[in-house]
């Protein structure tokens, strides 16, 4: 199970490039491997039919990937491989430690890139608890490792709760511990501690996902003018990125997708009162989901050309498989399909029409051959 790296620097700092490139290399690997991860599970429970027992984690776990996916995929844009100044870097730890979008299924909660990297690490855990996927007996070891780091991420999560909360905390904290270390002890003894390790995993990993679920909703409840300035910032970074992207959609397909990037500037200052709070808040959550739309139908557009020249490689391979790629006819298309591919911007509708026409060549070549 993928662990989620460490995230660089705090709000408003400015990481050196070097650090930056390698959280953001970190993050994307993390990305692909939760998705991985996540397909996996989500087999193992249709296998199983125990989909209907996970399908409420299954959904939070999709949701944060989705958040953590789509914030990365900003934070690169920004990153532009590595032409960042001291703005950009700014501009890419807001977007790590400002709040993802309140489209996760619990409203209440609104958590930062870290805490939904957190979340998803102790939601996999659970499911592949629940599913019965962890290793074997001879991986015990391995595992007790695991839940010994897990339990100290727990701790520091204790070290956040409120004084009146914090003391069942650390009684529920002591007694994970304490299972812990008899589990230890039994397997330190050469025992098959496998049924004992997978209930403590579990209740380990509900325990961090309640922790950090009840800071998240804590600090909501706290200061709701500080939650409206970390989305306001979040929002502006969001939008500068999303210029870039759009920018780079603009120069890469034709025709573009025309979706306005909302200013955030023009909600005005953010007031100091609840009464005017509320509706402020509400503002730029609309202004935050008119962000996410943009953003995926940039992506998705930038996306086909991608998918277009990837399916052109795969018709060539089938060609040549069946030794028709060397045909004039067949050579000519597929030069003609990636000359207009490699365009900037690329007219897609002549590029669908173009790979679409080689895969009628090789289909015709392959029933003469």
């Amino acid at each position: 199970m993928s662990t989620a790296p460490a995230p660089p620097g705090a709000m408003g700092g400015a990481p050196e490039p070097a650090v930056l490139q390698v959280y953001l290399d970190a993050l994307d690997e993390w990305v692909r491997g939760r998705r991985a991860e996540l397909d996996e599970l989500d087999a193992a429970a249709l296998a199983a039919q125990r989909g209907a027992d996970v399908a409420s984690d299954m959904a939070l776990s999709l949701a944060l990937w989705k958040a953590v996916a789509d914030r990365w995929q900003l934070m690169w844009a920004t990153w532009d491989g590595g032409r960042v100044g001291v703005t950009e870097r700014t501009k890419i730890t807001t977007l790590i430690w400002g709040r993802l979008d309140s489209t996760l299924p619990t409203q209440a909660m609104a958590v930062s890139l870290p805490e939904a990297c957190r979340l998803s690490d102790a939601l996999a855990g659970q499911l592949r608890t629940a599913l019965s996927l962890m290793p074997g007996a001879d991986a015990a070891a391995a595992r007790i490792k695991d839940l010994r780091a897990q339990l100290e991420r727990v701790r520091d999560q204790v070290g956040l709760e409120p004084a009146v909360a914090r003391d069942a905390a650390v009684e529920r904290l002591a007694e994970l511990l304490q299972r812990l270390a008899d589990v230890t002890d039994r397997a330190q003894r050469g025992a098959d501690v496998g049924g004992l390790l997978a209930p403590l995993e579990s209740d380990a990993s509900t325990f961090e996902r309640d922790l950090i679920v009840g800071n998240a909703r804590r600090r909501d409840a706290r200061d709701q003018l500080v939650t409206a300035r970390e989305l306001r910032s979040d929002l502006v970074a969001r939008a500068e990125a999303l210029r870039v992207l759009e920018a780079t959609c603009v120069r890469t397909v034709e025709p573009s997708p025309r979706y306005a990037v909302p200013d955030v500037e023009a909600l005005g200052p953010i007031p100091n009162t609840p009464e005017r709070l509320a509706p402020y808040l509400q503002r730029l959550e609309r202004v935050s989901q008119a962000l996410t739309l943009a953003q995926q139908k940039y992506a998705d557009a930038i996306a086909e050309r991608t998918q277009l020249a990837d399916l052109l490689d795969a018709y060539v391979a089938k060609a040549r498989s069946i030794g028709v790629a060397d045909r004039p006819d067949l050579a000519d298309s597929e030069r003609r399909a990636r000359e207009v591919l490699a365009r900037e911007p690329a007219p897609m509708a002549v590029c669908r029409q173009l790979v679409s026409t080689y895969q009628t060549w090789v289909d015709h070549s392959k029933e003469s051959a």
